[in-house]
């Protein structure tokens, strides 16, 4: 293969990655008007934003080995045109039930590509140094696509309905088929190795249940009974999961490869960085327009310090991480990323270019961390398990993702509900405590002074939980920072447990 060619793959792989990740975040900004046109509940809201995540996340073990089996370069195409079919399908969506189920068809699509993207970059490109600069350029990709999707959500939202956010897959997904077909390697997969349809379901039950069990205890009139089963549920299929895994002779996922203390702590990294990212995306978009009173394009723009801040920080760590190793840019970006959130949280209603700085240095942090994860993850483990390993670093992402929304979110609500104060006029509806959208939505049909009083009560609540959850975002991003700094500098009985990059 020549030169050129490489940087040609890395572009389509990447252009796919773009379509994904930015899928988890592009919700953002619509989701207020989309919750007004489709009369979601709060509840609804919520898997409407989680069903992507949650169902990439159960795939991916299973899928990243069916990959290694039947080649990376079929599946990548195959998921293509099921993610094309599933935006057109959500782009007219009538119901949220509709666009639920749209979602998670979205998710297939995208768990079949997803473990390829990496598996194709790592083996493609041989020469360290250039494998790790084309693995900056895909985490890159990875945490700023991610942090753009608002802005792209809050552009088409400015001229046309909030379909446009999935439609505008469509002709990308076209375009990449077209160039994945004239230019990605055609390289046979290991047809002895098995698919492990089974695991992939446990894991996939024990997410969702978990997921379910937190939100529905967040809930204003929760089911201790449902949120129950639910954690039952879900750990019950998640320890099924890891069993059937311990005793499997060619396991989804390896939990051998936890021993090793730089894969443990990328693992670690990625669930942490990506939490943050994607829970605190979701409540800040809200709150520049429920709030704040910007529109979703407005909004989008307010957050793109962190998106751009992210793709200049991949590259950059990717040329550092062999000079410097993944450990200490694992424990130190975390640090940033915590510092940044917590300026923020200092100044988020004062002037906007200061908390545009704060959170251009969170994005910077995030878009390294991401990146150290990626090559920590990838070079623990051996070529030929490309797949897996992929699959383990893609897990991380949409799990920590799908987990930052749930627990994020479900504090969010909480907190909202906890410290929301309805003015005493009974005609005012109890929905008001669900979430912030429930109560403008309510605000509607009351005579204007009622309606004052509660837009003003509602809005107040809503900071109160903002600052609650930004708060705990910094905790985990600083506390995940220490343990990875202390993990990685341990000594062991072999000696330090730092581990060069290849």
């Amino acid at each position: 293969m020549t030169s050129n060619n490489r940087w040609f793959v890395l572009a389509i792989v990447s252009s796919a990655l773009f379509l994904i990740v930015i899928d988890m975040t592009v919700l953002y900004t619509a989701l207020p008007r989309l919750t007004h046109d489709l009369g979601a509940t709060a509840s609804e809201k919520l898997w409407i934003v989680n069903a992507y995540p949650l169902v990439v996340a159960g795939l991916l073990p299973g899928l990243g080995a069916l990959g290694d089996r039947l080649g990376h370069r079929r599946l990548f195409m195959a998921g293509l045109v099921v993610f094309g079919a599933a935006s057109l399908m959500a782009a007219f969506s009538s119901t949220p039930a509709i666009l639920i189920a749209a979602r998670a068809l979205l998710a297939v699509g995208a768990a079949m590509m997803m473990p390829a993207t990496l598996s194709i970059i790592r083996l493609t490109f041989t020469d360290e140094k250039e494998r790790a600069f084309a693995i900056g350029i895909w985490a890159a990709v990875a945490s700023g696509g991610a942090a753009l999707g608002p802005v792209i959500g809050g552009v088409l939202l400015e001229y046309f309905w909030w379909g446009s956010v999935f439609l505008i897959n469509v002709p990308i997904v076209v375009a990449a088929f077209f160039f994945a077909a004239l230019l990605l390697p055609s390289r046979p997969g290991d047809a002895s190795r098995p698919w492990d349809l089974i695991g992939s379901l446990q894991i996939m039950v024990g997410l969702i249940g978990l997921a379910y069990a937190i939100k529905e205890v967040s809930k204003r009139e929760a089911s201790i009974e449902a949120s129950l089963v639910a954690a039952a549920i879900g750990i019950v299929a998640t320890v099924l999961f890891v069993k059937r895994q311990r005793t499997s002779a060619a396991p989804l996922v390896d939990f051998s490869l936890f021993r090793n203390r730089r894969f443990s702590s990328g693992v670690a990294t990625a669930l942490v960085a990506s939490a943050a990212l994607m829970g605190v995306e979701l409540v800040f978009s809200q709150r520049l327009q429920l709030v704040s009173g910007f529109s979703p394009l407005e909004a989008g723009l307010l957050i793109l310090p962190i998106p751009l801040a992210s793709f200049v920080a991949g590259p950059l760590t990717g040329l550092a991480l062999p000079r410097l190793g993944s450990e200490r840019i694992l424990s130190g970006s975390l640090a940033i990323s915590g510092v940044g959130l917590a300026a923020f949280l200092l100044c988020y209603d004062a002037d906007p270019a200061i908390w545009l700085a704060a959170m251009g240095v969170m994005g910077f942090g995030i878009g390294a961390a991401m990146t150290a994860a990626s090559s920590a993850i990838m070079l623990s483990a051996p070529e030929n398990r490309a797949g897996m390993a992929a699959s383990v670093e893609e897990v991380s992402y949409e799990l920590g993702g799908a987990m930052g929304i749930a627990v994020l979110g479900s504090v969010m609500s909480a907190l909202y509900s906890a410290t929301l104060v309805l003015p005493t006029d009974a005609s005012v509806s109890p929905t008001a405590r669900d979430s912030l959208d429930e109560a403008l939505l309510a605000a509607e049909s009351l005579d204007p002074a009622l309606a004052k009083q509660l837009v003003f009560l509602a809005r107040a609540a809503f900071d109160n939980a903002f600052v609650g959850v930004v708060g705990l975002a910094v905790i985990m991003l600083l506390a995940t920072a220490a343990t990875v700094w202390w993990v990685t500098r341990r000594p062991t009985a072999t000696g330090p447990a730092r581990v060069p990059v290849r």
